[in-house]
């Protein structure tokens, strides 16, 4: 009888073992088949930016060569000296850093201040105002251009910077307001109101616990703004006139023309306009991603 149960528990032991091989392979296969997979998509990401950079560095003929070759037969590093030289790009990159600055600047703040009233105060009709204010962002800003321009125009600030700056102090839009006050309604209650036993004021809460713990998603709100104004190519087409108070994405239109477009000296120009936005990103990766992963649908 004892020998009996002895081959049975060696034969669970064989069964045991055989399933436990069984899944660590599969594990195994499923971990370089999920990297696989990865690389693939990361590759396919990255080939629209990488033919952008060799192409930039090509001459105009053999940029539409075919079949197209990924590195130029030879490297024309002339290509970025005649691109930002043939226009004032350094009065485009003044202008877009102003307006990119001011813009996060007038973001972090307005709409955290908002947000902060939306998820911490309570006041009547609170909640009707901020389904008011979400829903403006199902109103198409199309429909926007031609009231906002003529009130611009009624102001006098069309063919300055003001129309791309000063209406973002009003509020900082509706998106960064929903984020910002996920973000706060996660914040534990119990620290303002300790913060309100010890005196503090409302704004005093808001500006020395609420905004230090909120730094990742502010750094979110301001990358997104960052990234939305130094891209918009709209806004200044509608409202800038005067070639000194052209922005870079402007400036990048100005290679095309009616009947030739030169398309070495756009994308090295291109090529150059978008490499500081990678430099930011990866800079500000650590507190992107934190930001949108800590600021949850609480609420």
């Amino acid at each position: 009888m004892s020998a009996q149960n002895q081959l049975v528990a060696d034969s669970q032991m064989t069964v045991y073992s055989s399933q436990k091989r069984t899944s660590a392979r599969a594990a195994w296969v499923w971990r370089w088949m999920t990297i696989a997979l990865l690389v693939i998509v990361a590759a396919a990401m990255l080939a629209p930016f990488l033919w952008l950079i060799t192409s930039s560095l090509k001459s105009q003929m053999e940029i539409f060569q075919f079949p197209p070759k990924w590195l130029p037969s030879e490297f024309h590093w002339d290509n970025y000296t005649r691109a930002l030289t043939a226009k004032p790009f350094g009065t485009y990159l003044k202008n877009t850093l102003t307006i990119c600055v001011l813009n996060v600047i007038a973001v972090v703040f307005t709409s955290s201040f908002c947000a902060y009233g939306f998820a911490r105060i309570n006041f009547r009709g609170r909640d009707f105002w901020f389904g008011i204010v979400m829903a403006t962002l199902f109103l198409p800003y199309a429909i926007l251009i031609v009231p906002l321009f003529l009130m611009f125009t009624q102001l006098g600030w069309v063919d300055t910077l003001l129309p791309l700056t000063v209406p973002i102090f009003f509020g900082g839009g509706a998106f960064n307001i929903f984020l910002l006050r996920q973000f706060f309604r996660s914040i534990p209650e119990d620290l303002a109101d300790a913060a309100r036993i010890d005196g503090c004021s409302e704004f005093g809460i808001y500006w020395r616990i609420m905004m230090p713990l909120a730094k990742p998603a502010l750094t979110t709100v301001a990358i997104f703004t960052f990234l939305a104004a130094w891209n918009d190519l709209l806004n200044p087409l509608i409202y800038l006139r005067s070639p000194e108070n052209f922005t870079l994405a402007v400036g990048l239109s100005s290679f095309r023309s009616t009947l030739d477009v030169s398309w070495d000296l756009l994308l090295a120009a291109s090529t150059a306009t978008v490499l500081p936005v990678v430099v930011l990103f990866f800079l500000a990766q650590r507190y992107f991603i934190r930001g949108i992963v800590m600021t949850g649908l609480k609420g």
